[in-house]
């Protein structure tokens, strides 16, 4: 086991700041009067659990527990069944975007402003002591080589350059000759973890994580099922939600995860049945085929301005398979296919362009999609050099493709106002809303 890290100070006054605003938080939701049935079962559960769980995560920095830095598809199940502290590099980039002076920053520090800006914004945490410095780090090594470059500049930071390192390497073909092989990286991962960490990994307890785990797959399938209605009962962000429960989060393989599913289904399932959609008028069915805009506040518009509701996006879709807990190798074997080709942008980015081309067919089929918008953020250059192959599959299947071209963390590299004329001049030329 590794010596204790050398804490950064105002990495843990942010962690503290975060566990008071959360608990405070959740305590102005507890004393609301009037709490919808969607606050009561789904919001307020979530809420107690972020409370824990940010508190749990400053703790674990000030040295209560083991630290772990970490991603989503770095086997979470593993990590839950350890009961490890962890949190993402690119956790505060993804969800909150940064502001215009760290992006700048981040160019002052000599880092190129064409690689992605939820790399250069983790990059910038680290060397601005925002990040908490782990007893361990699980570097992601797919499917962009800027989480590589990132890597390798963390560890040239004074504080980071001790903190022990393991990737699992990702082969590059879809066959079980690569999944046996990633199945052994994340065999190899956990035995790094356990040295770092003075933690054991229980096969019974990750059997027991899996299993609940598998639930809460099947049900995101479910859910997606009812996604098909047209209307479409829930807005874009509720199937991101299931992806953050099923992968992204200290809910994997959790009961209350599974619970908070079950409610969001049964009310997905009530508006079905009662002929309700998200928007009273939903006038177009739409595909952001990538992640969620950070920070263009461009969905209220789209729903208020054209009627359009997004049915499904890259992180909300699920092709997702099972994994066999009959045995402590077919357990490896099934974590290994579901980070090596199944979760979301690894999906697309890591392998072979038919991703791109199959998954659109797929979605647009199944979801009576009318028009598939690849947002084309600066970073994703894997997606940028897909572009055509998008365009043809749209046009062989006779649905509108738009191309924008922006920095989803970023609104000066487009502006709101530019892309807000960009769709709405193609939603124009094709005749919709």
């Amino acid at each position: 086991m590794t010596t204790k890290p050398a804490q950064s100070l105002r990495a843990i006054e942010d962690l503290k700041k975060g566990a008071m605003d959360a608990r405070l938080a959740l305590e102005m939701l507890e004393k609301q009067e009037n709490l919808t049935d969607i606050d009561k079962k789904i919001t307020l559960p979530m809420a107690r659990h972020q409370a824990k769980s940010t508190e749990k995560l400053w703790k674990a920095a000030e040295g209560a527990e083991p630290l772990i830095a970490t991603y989503y598809p770095c086997g979470p199940e593993i990590i839950a069944a350890m009961d490890l502290p962890n949190y993402c590099l690119l956790a505060t980039a993804l969800m909150f975007g940064g502001s215009p002076e760290e992006i700048d920053e981040c160019e002052e520090m000599g880092i190129g402003t064409d690689m992605c800006t939820a790399i250069r914004l983790g990059i910038h945490d680290v060397e601005t002591d925002k990040a908490p410095v782990p007893a361990a780090m699980i570097a992601l090594l797919h499917p962009c080589d800027g989480t590589l470059i990132m890597h390798q500049v963390i560890q040239t930071n004074e504080k980071w350059r001790h903190v022990p390192v393991f990737g699992a390497d990702p082969p590059y073909f879809q066959d079980e000759r690569s999944i046996e092989y990633y199945a052994e990286e994340l065999k190899q991962m956990v035995s790094f973890l356990e040295e770092h960490t003075g933690r054991k990994l229980d096969m019974d307890r990750l059997r027991e994580i899996i299993k609940e785990n598998n639930i809460q797959y099947e049900l995101w399938a479910e859910y997606n099922e009812l996604r098909r209605a047209v209307p479409c009962p829930h807005a874009g962000a509720m199937g991101t939600q299931m992806f953050g429960i099923a992968q992204a989060s200290n809910l994997c393989g959790n009961p209350l995860g599974t619970a908070v599913m079950r409610e969001i289904i049964a009310d997905a399932e009530k508006r079905v049945k009662e002929g309700k959609g998200w928007l009273e008028n939903e006038r177009i069915r739409l595909l952001w085929f990538d992640i969620r805009p950070v920070k263009y506040e461009l969905t209220p518009w789209l729903e208020e301005e054209w009627g359009a509701v997004t049915v499904l996006d890259m992180f909300g879709y699920a092709p997702y398979s099972t994994i066999d807990i009959s045995s402590e190798d077919s357990m490896f074997k099934g974590m290994a296919k579901r980070y090596l080709y199944e979760a979301p942008m690894i999906r697309q980015a890591r392998g072979f362009a038919d991703n791109f081309a199959d998954d659109i067919k797929r979605i647009v089929r199944d979801y009576k999609i009318d028009c598939v918008i690849w947002p084309g953020h600066m970073g994703h250059k894997d997606g940028a050099a897909s572009i055509g192959i998008m365009r043809e599959t749209c046009r062989e299947i006779g649905v509108a493709y738009l191309h924008i071209g922006l920095d989803l963390f970023d609104t000066r590299y487009t502006t709101v106002e530019a892309i807000k004329n960009r769709i709405s001049t193609f939603f124009t030329a094709m005749g919709m809303g």
